[in-house]
């Protein structure tokens, strides 16, 4: 009896790119419990939004100062790095599971030509940073008015008609 089994073109590339996690999983292993801690790769998410006047971004940060937060602009790229760091007041072996991430992370955004890079600005508040960027005056959408205009038309007589 033939089975058939439809064909995934990405079931190889899953399997190779898992098979290759697991191999760096295994060979590297930090030498102490503290390294063991705070090698998670840490990647805050983020929400954009967009209307009109600009463009807003909304950063999950909890537990990082903001002193340890860098926000730049350079070209057309928005650049934010930080870093959480492992608080040393607690002893590593009394923890029982850490699932919080520690380490740094930059994330990086193209920000479009009609974002103002003078005008940016950036809000830390309760564990969420928010950048603001407005919009340049002429990318601006500008409503138009349209004018009606009414033309005086003449009535032409038909051919034929007698008035």
């Amino acid at each position: 009896m033939t089975v058939l089994t439809r064909w995934d073109p990405f079931r190889a590339t899953t399997n190779l790119q898992d098979r290759i996690n697991r191999l760096l999983r295994e060979s590297f292993n930090p030498e102490t419990p503290e390294e063991a801690l705070t090698t998670t790769s840490l990647a805050p998410p983020v929400d954009i939004y967009e209307d009109e006047h600009k463009i807003a971004l909304k950063i999950e940060v909890p537990g990082i100062d903001e002193k340890d937060i860098d926000v730049r602009i350079e070209g057309n790229t928005l650049t934010v790095h930080g870093e959480r760091k492992l608080e040393k007041e607690e002893k590593e072996e009394n923890f029982r599971r850490v699932e919080r991430q520690y380490g740094t992370f930059t994330r990086s955004f193209t920000l479009p030509g009609s974002v103002d890079p003078g005008q940016v600005s950036a809000d830390y508040d309760k564990g969420m940073l928010k950048i603001n960027l407005p919009k340049k005056a002429e990318a601006k959408p500008k409503q138009i008015k349209v004018n009606i205009r009414h033309e005086k038309t003449l009535e032409a007589k038909a051919p034929g008609k007698v008035a």
